[in-house]
This record gives structure tokens, C-alpha cells and sequence, in this order.
């Protein structure tokens, strides 16, 4: 994972990308006991706002690491042995990387999304897994609840949240 992190910190100082920072269930570890993931999803900021009806290109970014001999398989590039998904952030994963906790993962400085943002993200998509991982983060991590209640209520997720804590 060092390995990993030191080529995206790179690709920011080259100006791939603006900002990062780790999501998805990698970053739900950072928060919580461990359990098994096997990629790394990381949400970043381009160096351009792109309009609504714009493609986002990512070429230039996968070019750099095909250029550094990293492959795909499946959706995945393949960076240091780790499964990596970039994810262009907008709205609420946008707002997520701005607000990132600054962290060091065997010295290596990095950028994680914070447990309210994540409970957010994980209550947006909606899938099972994602319920489970906001559990995990109710029960384990730190939670700043007015901060949770005022990004929840911007982005209209609060009555999702309270029908998920009143399911279970």
C-alpha cells in the first residue's frame, strides 16, 4: 500500500489530478476493526471543473501509469499490486476530498475521507454492503454527530439515515 500511495502523490504533484483522497471501504479500515476489501477506491478532484454535459477524460492519468508499466484487470489499474479505482468526485465526494483527514500510512502522507462523510457516501449508494460499513462506523468509529446531521441534511439523506437506524 506505501508503494501505491507514493504513486499517487506523484500523479497530484504533476498535476493529473488536483486533490485525492482514499474512500470506499479502504478508508472505512481507517475508522474501524479490520475486514476484507480488495481494492482502493480513490476519489479525486481534476484540475478543471467540467460542466454537466462534458466527458470527463481520465486519458491523461492512465497514460502516466500505463507509461510506469502498471495494467488494468477488470475495472482496476493495477498500482503496486494493489486494485485501484479512480473516481472523478462531484457534490458530496468532492465536498468528501476538500474535507479529508490528513493521515501517514508508513510514512507516507495521504488523504482519508472522515467517518461522517463516508456514512454519507455509503448511505448515497445504498448498496448492502455499503448498510454494513455504515453500521461499522456507527458502532466503531468516532463520530462527530452535528457535523454527520449537517452533511447528511445537504445533501437530502437525513430521513434515509433515520429509516436506516430505525431498521436496525
Amino acid at each position: 500500500m506505501k508503494h501505491t500511495l507514493i504513486v499517487l502523490n506523484e500523479m497530484k504533484e504533476k498535476g493529473l489530478f488536483r486533490d485525492y483522497a482514499i474512500g470506499g471501504a479502504m478508508a472505512a479500515l481507517r475508522w474501524t476493526e479490520p475486514f476484507f476489501t480488495q481494492d482502493l477506491d480513490i476519489f479525486i478532484i481534476l484540475q478543471k471543473e467540467i460542466r454537466e454535459d462534458e466527458i470527463i477524460n481520465l486519458s491523461a492519468l492512465y497514460e502516466y501509469l500505463k507509461n510506469k508499466g502498471y495494467e488494468w484487470s477488470g475495472q482496476w489499474i493495477i498500482i503496486e499490486g494493489i486494485p485501484v479505482e479512480f473516481i472523478p468526485a462531484e457534490g458530496l465526494a468532492k465536498e468528501a476530498v476538500e474535507y479529508g483527514v490528513d493521515i501517514e500510512f508508513e510514512g507516507v502522507k495521504t488523504r482519508v475521507v472522515s467517518p461522517e462523510y463516508l456514512i454519507a457516501l455509503f448511505l448515497s449508494a445504498g448498496r448492502e454492503k455499503d448498510k454494513i460499513k455504515v453500521r461499522l462506523l456507527l458502532d466503531q468509529a468516532d463520530i462527530d454527530k452535528e457535523k454527520l446531521e449537517i452533511i447528511l441534511r445537504k445533501y437530502s439523506l437525513y430521513n434515509k439515515f433515520e429509516r436506516f437506524k430505525d431498521s436496525g
